[in-house]
């Protein structure tokens, strides 16, 4: 009997860790790019909503299909995930932000 260690597809793997890394860059330049118009936004409170309905839906729908039934695939995909979010939240935090208007 094989251990699931060896069983691991490490391509697959990268795979997800990528697609990880690219639906956080999705989530966080768009709630970036939210965030932004809300000073100028007509309805910012439906602004909100609706943003965080899309971007929820694209994360969880892409989470779904790289995870296949594997909990090892989700697993890579959220620390792609986490990393873009504190790759990004390093880049745009508040010392590099752009002044308010």
């Amino acid at each position: 009997m094989t251990s699931w260690i060896q069983n691991l597809d490490y391509a697959m793997l990268a795979a997800a860790f990528a697609a990880g890394l690219a639906l956080g860059g999705f989530y966080f330049t768009a709630l970036w790019q939210t965030v932004k118009k809300l000073s100028t936004a007509r309805h910012p409170a439906r602004l909100m909503v609706t943003s965080l309905l899309v971007r929820l839906a694209v994360l969880l729908a892409g989470l779904y299909i790289v995870m296949a039934g594997q909990w090892e695939r989700l697993a890579a995909a959220m620390l792609g995930f986490l990393i873009i979010r504190k790759l990004l939240t390093v880049r745009l935090g508040p010392s590099k932000q752009e002044p308010a208007v």
